[in-house]
């Protein structure tokens, strides 16, 4: 097993095992979102998941307490705009394809981390097995005649971008030890950069107490709890180790798309999910 992968001391969570709680949690919070479509766009649903996130984050931090240098301020801001870009775009994507294939493409963001930043063979075997899932899981499934299918297809590559450099800023804050506080900031410099999307329609949350119950739920379960505990994760993990077990996360996806939203997976998705399962498996050899 590579160091990236390795389990700390005993008494301490593994890092795989805290990625896909984070991972759970996420797309839990994605089946709730695709329920808010009715009532406000996209992008407002998205800002509203980012607010809430923030608002949780900077009440259990408290950033303010700690000192800060303007370098740590602007890394902080990227990576809060990094992260919201990604979720404004993602939920433009879910909003018109199935959760488990918008997933499935945003993963080539992770896929070329993987190949730029991963050392030796492995890394590379494993992300190309993991793009022939993707391929696999989505190339099926989308409609290239229709244009609200091609839109979500564009906007599932866009998030896959930000995804990517999601995970670069993310390893660079994370580093530097104070990841969460730096997390609370960012989430809070990504709300304001969004407010113009999404205040004019934020009104639907308030349509009723279960618009505004699932409006909170989609903010803390799928920001502020999954990016806490990536947080945690990410200083245990590599870059291309972090983008190599993101490969799971097509099958979280699938998995919730089916109990939460009844989205049933075909024949190539399935494969992918075997091809993928196989990357991540090689990536967790010991390299001897």
């Amino acid at each position: 097993m590579p160091p990236s992968l390795r389990v700390p001391r005993s008494g301490a969570v593994p890092a795989p095992l805290i990625f896909m709680g984070s991972a759970l949690s996420q797309y839990v919070g994605a089946g709730l979102a695709v329920s808010l479509f009715a009532l406000m766009p996209s992008t407002t649903v998205a800002w509203w998941r980012v607010l809430v996130g923030a608002i949780v984050l900077l009440a259990w931090r408290r950033p303010w307490r700690r000192p800060w240098t303007r370098a740590a301020l602007t890394s902080a801001a990227l990576f809060g705009i990094a992260t919201a870009t990604m979720n404004v775009i993602f939920y433009g994507a879910i909003a018109r394809l199935p959760l488990g294939t918008s997933v499935s493409l945003e993963f080539l963001g992770p896929v070329i981390v993987a190949l730029v930043t991963g050392r030796g063979w492995r890394p590379r075997v494993a992300a190309l097995l993991a793009l022939a899932g993707v391929i696999s899981i989505s190339g099926l499934g989308i409609d290239v005649g229709d244009a609200t299918q091609c839109v979500g297809l564009f906007f599932a590559l866009g998030a896959g971008a930000a995804w990517a450099a999601y995970i670069l800023l993310g390893s660079r804050v994370a580093s530097a030890g104070s990841g969460l506080d730096s997390l609370a900031v960012g989430m809070a410099c990504g709300a304001l950069v969004y407010a113009p999307l999404g205040i004019p329609t934020a009104g639907g949350a308030f349509s009723s107490f279960s618009a505004l119950a699932m409006v909170v739920g989609v903010g803390v379960l799928s920001t502020a709890v999954p990016y806490g505990l990536e947080q945690v994760a990410l200083k245990r993990l590599s870059a291309d180790a972090f983008a190599l077990l993101s490969s799971l996360l097509p099958a979280t996806s699938l998995l919730i798309g089916v109990v939460m939203l009844h989205q049933m997976p075909n024949a190539g998705e399935l494969v992918g999910l075997v091809l993928i399962s196989a990357a991540v498996a090689l990536a967790s050899l010991r390299g001897r």
